[in-house]
């Protein structure tokens, strides 16, 4: 690997790695002009909302282009359902196993166990209602496509782009010209999500110096025993679980495979946006990691929708977290509920504002345990919500590669090259 292609992985890490220090000398200024206005709300702020918003610009009408493209190579209907069957299968399995294991941490590591609670500065949640799995599934279905995009509703868009590349996939030669349009509308997005890289390492320290200059250490403190857990079950299911299924299913190197990912991880975690990290997470399983574009463009828009892994294990943490602050024990019976209500909450709260705090107050009130417990984590969720964004994106690259794989669409040539200058 020369240095032009270890360049750009390296200045994202060092834009991380930058952000945490400054944030934290920035934490320790005192409060006024300088610090609130013109680092935090001016240089930082502006840095990172730039960036971000330069990723968001694209997400939309990335999916859907390229989504259209996918199901329309395709061609065959029963391919189209082999592979979103086996993906379904995918995310819903790992998702259960997440939440297993965090139940297993929060049991042995015992986070809420010797909590004083005068240390914590509680929160006051509003939690949303949650909506039933019924009306999540007919609202797939979008009444108006061009308002489900001006919403950035995920899972509209996504039925609509399936159905659009279906129709065009039937009708064939016929609107070979349509389908033409399409390629060269996917390249120019592409093209564009390049330029918008080019920012990343600034945009990355921006994000991460204001989250710490805002967050700091010390409310982290009180909690450290909590986070450690959190952060233990995410490390364990990126770094075992999925190179454990990676290999096992396809042969390949998981070194190669986080080697090639790491800039991906880095905007989820600076992002905390799965939906932000879809345009570069598309772009490093075409090009390097070899991916063919209809897979792609299928798996990774959908699990950034419904695949919530790190979002599980947070769950299963926390719920062990509240009850052993509340001298709740849990059942057998409670644990297993826990599982079942966590995997399906992943899908019934898809694309919905705030899922994570919908998903856990459904957790929650699945076992009796009380919604206040929220409040005792809302402090440090920005640090909990860049791990688990990170390993909700990991997953969806590892289900991909195996779908990939399975099919025979996957260049192992290209998977097993040297990382590419993104």
């Amino acid at each position: 690997m020369n240095k032009k292609q270890k360049s750009s992985t390296m200045k994202i890490f060092m834009g991380l790695l930058l952000g945490v220090i400054i944030g934290i000398l920035v934490y320790n200024l005192p409060s006024g002009t300088f610090k609130d206005s013109i680092l935090i709300g001016g240089i930082f702020e502006l840095l990172g909302q730039v960036f971000l918003r330069g990723i968001m610009m694209m997400v939309i009408p990335l999916v859907f282009i390229s989504l259209v493209n996918g199901v329309a190579s395709i061609g065959d209907i029963k391919k189209l359902g082999r592979v979103g069957g086996r993906t379904i299968v995918f995310y819903l399995a790992t998702t259960a196993f997440a939440v297993s294991l965090a139940l297993f941490l929060g049991y042995i590591m015992k986070p809420g166990i010797g909590l004083d609670l005068g240390a914590i500065e509680q929160i006051e949640t509003t939690v949303s209602e949650k909506i039933p799995l019924v009306q999540v599934l007919f609202e797939m279905i979008p009444k108006n496509p061009i308002s489900a995009m001006a919403e950035g509703n995920m899972l509209q868009i996504i039925v609509f782009a399936i159905i659009t590349g279906v129709g065009l996939s039937v009708l064939g030669d016929r609107v070979n010209i349509i389908i033409r349009i399409f390629e060269q509308l996917n390249e120019l997005v592409m093209q564009m999500v390049n330029f918008v890289m080019i920012f990343a390492p600034i945009g990355v320290f921006g994000l991460i110096a204001k989250t710490f200059a805002t967050v700091g250490y010390t409310v982290l403190i009180p909690l450290l025993k909590y986070i450690i857990t959190v952060y233990i079950g995410f490390i364990l299911h990126a770094g075992v679980v999925y190179s454990g299924i990676l290999k096992g299913f396809t042969g390949l190197s998981p070194k190669k495979f986080y080697k090639k990912f790491f800039p991906v991880m880095s905007v989820a975690f600076s992002t905390a946006s799965s939906n932000a990290t879809v345009p570069i997470n598309l772009d490093v399983n075409e090009k390097q990691l070899g991916v063919s574009k209809n897979i792609a463009s299928f798996t990774i828009p959908l699990g950034a929708t419904i695949n919530m892994d790190g979002t599980a294990i947070m769950q299963g943490v926390t719920t062990f977290f509240i009850a052993q602050v509340y001298n709740v024990p849990l059942s057998i019976e409670a644990i297993l509920t826990v599982v079942l209500t966590a995997t399906l909450a992943s899908i019934g709260t898809a694309g919905v504002p705030g899922a994570g705090t919908i998903m856990l107050s459904m957790v929650l009130q699945s076992i009796g345990l009380p919604l206040e417990g929220i409040g005792l984590i809302m402090g440090i969720d920005r640090i909990i919500d860049m791990g688990r964004t990170t390993v909700n994106v990991t997953g969806d690259a590892v289900c991909t590669t195996i779908i990939a794989k399975m099919e025979g669409e996957l260049d192992e040539k290209i998977f097993n090259s040297d990382p590419k200058l993104l």
